[in-house]
């Protein structure tokens, strides 16, 4: 596994500043039951990273001090941290909005039999895998078994309510392409998974997150791999869309590692690229900061990579940035 991958010179991505800050997006550790291939995370049964109680213990300070509506756990699996449940139920008492982005399979995993009905008590947001709605696909993407699970597993939680009209639960799902491609238009492809899911599993969700694979870490190492690392970048950057910049994820967003460093986003997270600091070039950023420090108007770090944002349709935690079927 690489740390760093080979980059091509794609100079001239746009300057961009930060907006007001409304969304803390933290990776609880890189701990995972899965491995699958497109992570850019390069999680796994055996990383040993998990965050301690000093900054667990920041978490609802900083959500307060911040006045944010939205708390975003990630990983890993980040029901795997021991404090999980924790760290959910302090943010929720704040009456704060809480994302859990699920693989689903942990629903299944030993000590995790009743995490379906507290994340449904909790009224948390699920933002659940599922590249494909076929097992062949899935299974080839995530692990031979994985889509059975998946499916059970989004069964369970229809029975809830999530994804069920009224009910307030909200499931959506994600969707990654298989290699080296953009993500197909996510209008229809909602339409298609909706279809089908329903047809042949009675499952309902919400909405499907249509995300391109970022050339990082595992997923990196698979195109240099392949010879494609090169040829990628060169397709997101060809593809760059200048109506998606207003809408990035890093204009509101705050990623936060499992060591409490800042970053503009999960991405820059994996590539060690740090928040700017606002006074001392070698500073590091720490979650602890934002007890007093505001973010607006501040600089976005941005690097190639940041063209998988912007490609085509666009891409973010919440999926496509503009309607690409309406776009000229």
């Amino acid at each position: 596994m690489r740390d760093t991958l080979p980059l091509l010179d794609l100079t001239g991505f746009p300057a961009l500043k930060r907006h007001t800050l409304d969304t803390l997006q933290v990776n609880l550790g890189y701990m995972c039951n899965m491995k699958c291939v497109h992570c850019h995370v390069a999680a796994g049964p055996h990383r040993t990273e998990m965050m301690d109680d000093a900054n667990l213990a920041l978490i609802p300070a900083v959500l307060q001090a911040r006045a944010l509506s939205t708390l975003d756990l990630t990983g890993g699996a980040p029901e795997m941290h021991p404090r999980f449940r924790e760290v959910v139920m302090a943010a929720r008492q704040l009456g704060v909005h809480v994302i859990d982005r699920c693989n689903l399979t942990i629903l299944y995993e030993p000590g995790h039999e009743t995490l379906a009905e507290f994340l449904a008590e909790q009224q948390v947001e699920v933002v659940a895998s599922l590249p494909c709605y076929e097992l062949e696909n899935v299974d080839r993407q995530r692990g031979k078994g994985t889509f059975n699970k998946s499916i059970a597993a989004l069964q369970r939680l229809n029975q809830l309510g999530y994804g069920q009209p009224g009910s307030g639960l909200v499931l959506n799902l994600v969707y990654n392409p298989q290699g080296p491609t953009l993500p197909p238009e996510q209008k229809g492809l909602e339409a298609a998974y909706r279809q089908e899911l329903l047809a042949h599993f009675d499952i309902r969700f919400n909405h499907l997150f249509a995300l391109a694979n970022m050339p990082i870490k595992r997923f990196g190492d698979y195109l240099i791999t392949k010879r494609q690392f090169h040829d990628y970048l060169r397709l997101l950057k060809d593809n760059f869309s200048a109506d998606n910049l207003a809408n990035l994820m890093c204009r509101n967003l705050v990623s936060v590692d499992w060591q409490g460093y800042l970053y503009d986003c999960d991405f820059n997270q994996q590539l060690a690229l740090r928040l700017p600091s606002a006074t001392d070039e070698d500073a590091r950023p720490h979650l602890r900061d934002l007890l007093h420090r505001d973010l607006a108007g501040q600089p976005i770090r941005v690097a190639e990579h940041c063209y998988g944002c912007t490609a085509g349709q666009g891409s973010s935690c919440g999926g496509a940035l503009r309607d690409e079927s309406s776009a000229s």
